[in-house]
């Protein structure tokens, strides 16, 4: 291990890609998921190699690397930049029993489809499966799994970046760790550059985006790893994957008010926490919960509810997804009867989840889709992955209806999760004070 580290010269073809300059190319990258107006570029670029990525870095002294530009905070709303789209950097290189080599173009769903065919998963995606690799690197995606997972940067293993100067680095987790005196030594074709490790503390909470990663003797991975394209440009990544051992099952929950949803979000933590640490095998096991509020469940269209077989409850204030996780070899069968058993004691893993929500009053309107039913659970999810989209689709609605002047303000934020249930309440109150129009939803198992 040490904390001193060399470049090397780019590979690939030397030859300078086309930088598209009509209107209508530029048009089509202009904004993000979070519709900010003013996007503004001097062109986009579509890069094959890392050699191409390199020369755009060294002949343009403004640069903005987009994924698939799901960003809800504007992150990838060009500003008068060249764009650098890797939509043509998107093959899987590489596959083995623990590790994948992908390109940053890569999305999720592709590489999850790839992973499939070997029956492997790669844990930490966000909520949106068209997010690349590479834009998750940069941001450091985390996602409902997060709980259960970690985010992105504990699952990746190595990073090719190419630096602003043109040249790259190859890094290998563990390999490169800052010096004791809190700084990394870059060895460059013409000189040396000492780069400090921030000082600053970071905060306990399970997701952390805001800053540069800073630790005692870090990894220099993890410098790169959500410095949102900063420090350099990731054209190659090596990600850890496991093998698929468990079948899932997702749920509905339904609550009569937001602190029963985070007093029944807090005990099935505490459950699934437990039984990670006890490794019991009869117990309840999640990976995900997820949260609306009353105003996020009223934008979703009808249409995706009737899909799931769902109505709106007149007294539902809040509704938890949740997904469990189950022995890879349990059956819809298997499923049902546990549930059916749910009065039972000691009650199998789905029968422990059913008395949970039957003590909040809940599991008459609980709605669960088997291990299996792809279908029923894709439906589910897909009523939760409305709720930006709404969001933004009635802001554009007010935008045309009352004036350009309306905004919309987003923003993530945690907190340990003992203190959520306050922090959303204190946010409540703010909205309600201003007469602000608003919606709170997220991953609610981490904080």
């Amino acid at each position: 291990m040490t904390h001193r580290v060399k470049t090397r010269p780019a590979l690939g073809s030397s030859k300078a890609p086309v930088v598209e300059t009509a209107a209508e190319e530029i048009s089509r990258v202009l904004e993000d998921a979070a519709h900010f107006p003013g996007g503004h570029a001097v062109g986009v670029v579509f890069p094959r190699s890392e050699a191409e990525v390199a020369m755009m870095l060294r002949e343009h002294s403004s640069v903005l690397p987009i994924g698939a530009q799901s960003s809800l905070t504007g992150g990838a709303t060009p500003a008068g930049e060249l764009i650098v789209s890797f939509v043509r950097m998107n093959r899987v290189l590489d596959i083995s029993s623990d590790r994948v080599r992908t390109e940053p173009g890569v999305s999720l769903a592709a590489l999850q489809d790839t992973l499939d065919s070997h029956e492997l998963f790669y844990p930490p995606a966000p909520t949106f499966a068209g997010a690349t690799i590479g834009g998750t690197i940069a941001t450091n995606a985390a996602g409902a799994a997060t709980f259960k997972y970690g985010s992105t940067r504990a699952w990746v293993d190595g990073l090719t970046v190419v630096l602003s100067c043109g040249e790259v680095l190859d890094l290998t987790r563990g390999q490169v760790l800052a010096h004791p005196a809190g700084y990394f030594d870059i060895d460059k074709s013409n000189r040396s550059v000492r780069v400090p490790v921030p000082q600053y503390r970071m905060p306990e909470v399970a997701k952390c985006s805001a800053g540069y990663h800073a630790a005692p003797e870090m990894d220099l991975v993890d410098l790169f790893v959500g410095s949102e394209g900063t420090l350099g440009i990731v054209t190659g990544a090596v990600l850890k994957v496991v093998h698929r051992t468990a079948a899932s099952s997702v749920a509905f929950v339904p609550l009569s008010s937001e602190t029963d949803a985070f007093a029944l979000a807090a005990e099935l933590r505490h459950r699934a926490q437990k039984t990670w640490s006890t490794h019991d095998s009869n117990g309840l096991d999640l990976s995900a919960i997820e949260y609306i509020d009353r105003r996020s469940l009223a934008l979703v269209p009808d249409r995706l509810l009737a899909a799931a077989g769902l109505r709106r409850g007149e007294m539902d204030q809040a509704v938890l997804f949740v997904q469990i996780d189950l022995p890879s070899t349990t059956t819809a069968e298997e499923a049902f009867t546990q549930i059916a058993s749910f009065e039972r004691a000691p009650a199998p893993p789905l029968g422990q989840f059913c008395q949970l929500v039957a003590r909040f009053g809940a599991l008459d309107r609980t709605e669960i889709a088997l291990p299996g039913d792809r279908r029923r659970a894709t439906h589910i999810i897909e009523i939760r992955e409305a709720v930006p989209a709404a969001v933004n689709e009635l802001v554009g609605a007010a935008k045309r209806s009352m004036g350009p002047a309306i905004e919309k303000v987003a923003g993530d934020m945690i907190v340990p999760f003992d203190r959520l249930d306050a922090m959303v309440r204190a946010a409540r109150a703010g909205f309600e004070r201003r007469n602000l129009d608003h919606a709170i939803w997220g991953h609610v198992s981490d904080g």
